[in-house]
């Protein structure tokens, strides 16, 4: 008797859902580092005061419910008074915001020490801390870039991001926390303001990282522009964007064509060891 056809099917649809579900949904593109700030000025004994281990609480604990949050820690027995502020990206959810955040201020003793201000930007989230009083630079002040090799395609690429620009500085300050996405034939670009900038600054923000972008970035297929109180992101896919898009599209595309076709691969393999099972089965019948 042959294995029923119904039979295979859920077979293929459980080698699938095992595959699937055995290897592990990888965060690592949130936690990759960024870049680092920090100060060349230490706490007083090359120690790290409690306050701010209050304030990494105190952020923390806000984490898993909004996207940019800031306070500050002081202690009577201490005259030291920190300020800090997490800011996540507008599209994790809250658990990969919360879990962004404690990589991050969990880097900051690694990174810059006993730092009297520090500041980690991870792909997925900023954390930073300053001693009160610390020195303030300009919003637009421009912080880091990175820009992609190669080149992007020629004028007509150049015109498809500048129109991509376009429509996220009409967008950005519109709403969602100060953070905007969009595509334009094949162009994926990505903006973020500080939680608690107005829509006029926000939006100033972003225009300001799109021109250094433009002079720093050319036309390189990609780039980052990271300001005091903004960055934006871009990224060109000429065979078309993959799902998910933006940071980590394409790794995730490729993740998922590989799960698919081991999946596959596995139930292809059980289906034919069944039916070989049932033949085997037949011959000893007769």
């Amino acid at each position: 008797m042959g294995i029923p056809r119904a039979l295979l099917l859920l077979l293929l649809h459980v080698a699938v859902v095992v595959v699937l579900r055995s290897l592990p949904v990888s965060s690592a593109d949130l936690y990759a580092l960024v870049y680092k700030g920090c100060s060349n000025q230490s706490f007083p004994g090359g120690a790290v005061p409690p306050t701010v281990a209050a304030l990494s609480s105190s952020l923390s604990a806000q984490s898993a419910s909004a996207k940019f949050y800031k306070t500050s820690s002081s202690s009577s027995a201490s005259s030291t008074s920190v300020f800090g502020l997490f800011q996540c990206r507008g599209d994790l959810s809250g658990s990969d915001c919360a879990a962004c955040v404690s990589r991050a201020m969990s880097s900051w003793s690694e990174v810059c020490g006993a730092s009297v201000a520090a500041r980690v930007q991870l792909t997925g989230c900023l954390a930073l801390y300053e001693i009160s009083g610390f020195p303030q630079v300009s919003g637009t002040q421009m912080l880091f870039k990175t820009c992609g090799t190669g080149g992007g395609g020629g004028t007509d690429f150049e015109m498809r991001r500048d129109t991509a620009f376009a429509q996220m500085e009409a967008s950005v300050g519109g709403g969602n926390g100060g953070f905007y996405a969009t595509s334009y034939q094949q162009v994926y670009a990505m903006a973020q303001c500080e939680g608690d900038l107005s829509s006029g600054d926000c939006g100033q923000c972003v225009t300001q990282a799109v021109q250094h972008v433009e002079v720093e970035c050319g036309g390189a297929p990609s780039g980052q522009v990271y300001l005091e109180k903004c960055y934006i992101s871009y990224s060109y896919y000429p065979h078309g964007i993959p799902h998910g898009g933006g940071i980590g599209g394409q790794q995730t595309a490729k993740t998922v064509a590989i799960v698919l076709g081991g999946a596959v691969g596995l139930g292809f393999v059980v289906i034919c060891l069944l039916f070989a099972r049932s033949l085997v089965k037949k011959k000893e019948d007769y």
